[in-house]
């Protein structure tokens, strides 16, 4: 029998110092996607199954926990990632018809973990731009991308970028079943050549040509002139390569310090990215820390087919990344009933001081605070003074 206070594997608690940190990320991260416009929404965790699946794909099933509402009958599931939530909010609660750029901050539920040492309940922060279709977006999402790690304070950060429109103009008109492009896409991604070529064996020759350039596509920007070779002449893949050419120059321009790669084979993630895609890496981390890109079809479902851009993060894994900091700094105070003591405590809390109260035989216990002063009373008047 197991132990009553164990949690699932992949789930954990927070405990004070590190919930702290995520906290003020969180608040300090949705201060920055304000001062780009975006408007806060606060989707709901569990939705109508077909209302979170709708448009996203077979990996989003897969990920997302089922369970059946008792007072309906209806299956119901947990998020496993808020776009389409936001979609749903952009189509049919707002129904603008300019753009709207909106923010959310909220748990998601993954039935696997993503990786290893991955939770199974990332705090999934993100910021979508609906309305327009130009590029425009796109470098506005990247910007606000960049300026999130940047003020958790992550440095020597790396850009990927990628088009779906190339992989999908390459498989264009391939006569083959969904499940099998499908398994050509994670072949791609993962780099897996000979899964590739057992794969694309039935693909005509052009096709599996094109394929396998796509495995060795990634690196510098080189990479772009070597797509104009190598890909077929089809307009969605010279359209995306132009894009990408763009989307670059502006990097290079703005964000001198950031690295920028291509990788045109990488469609990791969900399947409803309909354009430009980009993956934020520190040199600290395993994994990209952001993904995102364009998902002009994601609201289709929702009957309202809106251009959309954005991106998301995981806070707790930002969090984990982050440098360290000392403890909070707070006023130490007695405890007491006195009117006047309990009004200068007041009035330091007003002010945005924290005061840990010593409660009676509790003088010597630490906390994640650090008391470098306290209130002490002096000549008839409580006033605060360094430890």
């Amino acid at each position: 029998m197991s132990s009553a206070w164990l949690l699932p594997e992949h789930i954990a608690d927070a405990l004070p110092a590190q919930a702290r940190r995520i906290e003020e990320l969180r608040r300090a991260l949705l201060d920055v996607a304000r001062g780009y416009g975006c408007e806060l929404v606060m989707p709901p965790l569990l939705e109508h199954l077909e209302s979170l699946l709708s448009g996203t794909g077979s990996d989003l099933n897969l990920r997302t926990f089922k369970l059946v509402d008792q007072l309906s009958g209806r299956t119901l599931g947990v998020r496993a990632d808020t776009t389409p939530q936001v979609a749903r909010i952009d189509a049919h609660l707002l129904n603008r018809d300019g753009v709207a750029r909106l923010c959310y901050c909220g748990p998601v539920l993954h039935t696997r973990p993503a990786g290893v040492n991955a939770t199974r309940e990332p705090l999934q922060f993100g910021a979508e731009i609906y309305g327009h279709a130009g590029l425009e977006a796109d470098l506005e999402v990247q910007d606000l991308a960049l300026d999130c790690l940047r003020r958790a304070g992550i440095g020597d950060l790396a850009i990927d970028l990628a088009d779906a429109r190339i992989v999908r103009g390459v498989l264009a008109g391939v006569p083959a079943h969904a499940e099998l492009l499908h398994a050509v896409v994670r072949a791609l991604a993962a780099k897996d050549r000979a899964a590739l070529a057992a794969l694309a064996g039935g693909f005509d020759a052009a096709t599996r040509s094109a394929l396998d350039a796509l495995l060795r596509l990634y690196g510098g920007a080189d990479v772009l002139d070597a797509a104009e070779r190598e890909l077929p002449k089809r307009a969605p893949i010279a359209a995306a390569i132009a894009d990408l050419r763009l989307l670059a120059s502006h990097l290079r321009a703005t964000h001198a310090e950031v690295r920028i790669g291509f990788d045109l084979a990488d469609l990791s993630g969900y399947a409803y990215y309909s354009g430009p895609r980009f993956a934020l890496y520190a040199r600290a981390a395993s994994d990209a820390l952001v993904r995102g890109g364009r998902y002009d079809e994601v609201g289709a479902v929702f009957g309202r087919n809106r251009p959309a851009v954005g991106f998301s993060l995981d806070l707790k894994a930002l969090v984990a990344l982050m440098p360290p900091d000392r403890a909070a700094s707070a006023i130490r105070a007695p405890w007491g009933e006195e009117g006047e003591l309990r009004a200068a405590i007041r009035r330091l809390r007003e002010q945005g001081e924290t005061v840990v109260c010593v409660l009676p035989g509790h003088e010597h216990e630490a906390s994640e605070f650090d008391c470098d002063r306290e209130l002490v009373q002096a000549a008839g008047r409580w006033v605060v003074r360094a430890l």
